[in-house]
């Protein structure tokens, strides 16, 4: 019998311990148990004499067999797991420590931890990450929300707000989408203009959302889309009026930020989706943190 002492349905607010984890995952085999039960359940129809019970673990494959007909059902088929060298707890250590970090984990952190080569654990850490920003998905934002733009990367050459083509074009534009007590949505955009930054807002916020901004020109036009917009003149130093203000957006900016230069040093602009979806799947999980790894987990 498998047990699952961190259940989904809880609203559980600790996140399990790494003695919890291996009291649950001694073992490849107590991970192929759990990954069976997620993705079949404890109790199953086979799909070939179509009797229902519980199939039998076989010893010398990572499968499971009809009890009547002796059909096989491969938990790992259709995961990354399947057909890696990697052992099954090594994946699970890992989904675990992306699941319990503030600040991402390294792919030479991986290395040391799991014992494998750098290049395997550069293409573990970038799977989790892909399987975090798919789970996490665009969420539809509502009551009030904030909306800003930043830099990431590069060396600034002047000014802000030139998009791609001006002084800033050494650096990649993240656009961010923020429902206060809500959910975070990041997108990698090509610049900073209207074009880039007004569709967002429209895919995930319905007209009629209370939206602030800064004083950026395409922002002003939002009003004009059925949008209860309010900004900030940051340029005459001003960050809040009341309850108009973009600073809880900003500050997952700065969180972000002080993660990729303390923890991944440099991020390139092509792997950058990926570290958003991760960092926006463990902010929308803050609540209920413990429910970031069994989640994780169950999306695959």
């Amino acid at each position: 019998m498998v047990r699952f002492p961190y259940q989904m349905e809880e609203a559980m607010s600790q996140v399990p311990t790494i003695q919890q984890f291996f009291q649950q995952f001694p073992d490849d085999d107590a991970c192929l148990d759990y990954l069976m039960v997620l993705r079949y359940g404890e109790v199953l129809e086979c799909p070939k004499c179509l009797k229902t019970g519980h199939f039998t673990r076989l010893k010398k494959l990572p499968a499971y067999a009809c009890p009547w007909c002796g059909h096989h059902i491969h938990p790992m088929v259709g995961t990354s797991f399947h057909r890696s060298h990697v052992p099954l707890q090594k994946w699970f250590y890992a989904m675990y420590l992306f699941t319990t970090t503030r600040h991402g984990v390294p792919a030479k952190e991986l290395q040391r931890q799991l014992g494998v080569s750098y290049p395997t654990a550069f293409r573990m850490a970038h799977k989790i990450r892909e399987y975090m920003g798919h789970l996490d998905g665009e969420p539809p934002l509502t009551g009030h929300v904030e909306a800003d733009e930043t830099y990431i990367g590069g060396v600034v050459k002047g000014g802000r707000k030139h998009g791609i083509t001006g002084r800033g074009a050494n650096k990649t534009v993240v656009f961010g989408i923020l429902e206060r007590g809500g959910e975070l949505y990041t997108e990698v955009v090509p610049d900073a203009s209207r074009k880039s930054l007004i569709p967002p807002i429209q895919r995930n916020c319905p007209p009629g959302t209370t939206i602030s901004t800064d004083e950026w020109m395409p922002y002003r036009n939002l009003s004009k889309l059925g949008y209860d917009h309010h900004m900030v003149e940051h340029g005459g130093k001003e960050y809040a009026r009341g309850g108009v203000h973009v600073n809880t957006l900003e500050a997952f900016w700065s969180m972000l930020k002080r993660s990729i230069r303390g923890t991944h040093i440099h991020v390139s602009a092509k792997h950058l989706p990926k570290y958003l979806g991760e960092f926006e799947y463990r902010y929308n999980l803050r609540k209920n943190p413990g429910q970031m790894f069994p989640r994780l987990l169950a999306s695959l």
